[in-house]
């Protein structure tokens, strides 16, 4: 975008919504609010579009984000992905079969603890991790990109703000 305007200021569409035009009869607490709600929207769907390419056309964006979960450090065990990802060792058991199956991910017993398994990628799963990281690694430089240096810890602050609401809301509902 020119001179500083982004696509809300252009009057570009998101969704079915005209941001611009609604823009002007909206307060600044109404705008913050529309521009997350869009963003967390796109950011779903455009990161779908963006890591499940032909390549990696065999799972979901949510296996994806289970293979970031469990990492490249090898170390990690069901339990401890699943608290990751917020969900019950239950509910991970099922994606995870089915990334074990489509041999992205294997099963690994513990030496020591029999009980203790741990998960980690295969070349195959290795691979679709550092794809996904380098989404990530374009989406976070295309917005520091567009920042002055003395506006960048004012996001990293107002970013912090928005996530700290989110984990003390999730405890909130889960008390």
């Amino acid at each position: 975008m020119e001179g500083g305007e982004d696509r809300y200021s252009q009057g570009r569409h998101t969704g079915a919504v005209c941001l611009t035009e609604r823009r002007e009869y909206m307060n600044p607490r109404e705008t913050i609010n529309d521009i997350l709600v869009n963003l967390f929207n796109e950011i779903w769907k455009l990161e779908e579009d963006a890591i499940i390419t032909e390549e990696f056309k065999d799972i979901t964006n949510n296996d994806m984000h289970i293979i970031e979960a469990i990492g490249l450090s090898g170390e990690n065990t069901m339990s401890m992905v699943a608290k990751k990802m917020g969900i019950t060792a239950g509910s991970l058991t099922t994606s995870v079969n089915g990334l074990v199956n489509k041999k992205y991910v294997v099963r690994q017993r513990s030496e020591q603890d029999r009980r203790v398994i741990f998960l980690r990628l295969t070349p195959k799963g290795v691979k679709a991790y550092e794809h996904h990281q380098e989404y990530h690694r374009q989406m976070t430089d295309a917005v520091i990109g567009t920042l002055g240096e003395e506006e960048i810890p004012v996001l990293i602050k107002t970013l912090k703000g928005l996530s700290d609401f989110f984990r003390g809301y999730k405890d909130r509902i889960q008390n």
